[in-house]
């Protein structure tokens, strides 16, 4: 099977083990207005839908967990609601590219458990791409955690979506 994204095609491996990679999107929370795209704030919303979501994911959080952030202040404040290490990756722009947060998390050949917290319309469209095969529009709410599954079974690449998580439902 073969992904295409709009820059590059990601071959899958297909080993006969039972591999398997966990990958989270996590959009960042509402943020303020402003000229400085990356320098905008979370609300007070934001936070608090930062803090929401992290409560609930902080219990259900993969081991050996890598986390890589956006550079935009808002991301950060995101990630920070955690309390976990994470790496500020300039490939999670908000102008960024599905090819560059494939091989960030080098899905799905790394294996273990991949967190990126970014932005729309970039996690949407990785998204699309993980599900449907192609590149779409897809929209992920503020503050939303989407967490995919992905795995080898008797050669053949599956991607599961095992939740998709709002602030406002927590």
């Amino acid at each position: 099977m073969i992904l295409k994204s709009s820059r590059r095609s990601l071959a899958v491996s297909q080993s006969k083990d039972d591999m398997k990679m966990e990958l989270l999107l996590w959009r960042h929370a509402e943020a303020e207005e402003g000229k400085d795209d990356l320098a905008r704030p979370l609300t007070a919303r934001g936070v608090k839908q930062a803090l929401k979501m992290a409560e609930w994911l902080q219990p259900r959080l993969p081991k050996h967990l890598k986390t890589y952030v956006s550079p935009a202040k808002r991301a950060q404040q995101t990630a920070e609601a955690l309390h976990i290490p994470y790496k500020t990756d300039r490939r999670l722009m908000p102008m960024a590219d599905v090819a560059d947060l494939i091989a960030l998390a080098d899905w799905p050949a790394a294996g273990g458990a991949v967190l990126i917290v970014g932005h729309q319309p970039i996690l949407g469209r990785l998204a699309s791409l993980l599900l449907a095969g192609q590149e779409s529009d897809w929209a992920i709410k503020k503050g939303a955690l989407w967490w995919f599954s992905g795995r080898v079974r008797l050669y053949e690449p599956q991607t599961v979506l095992r939740t998709v998580i709002v602030p406002d439902l927590l």
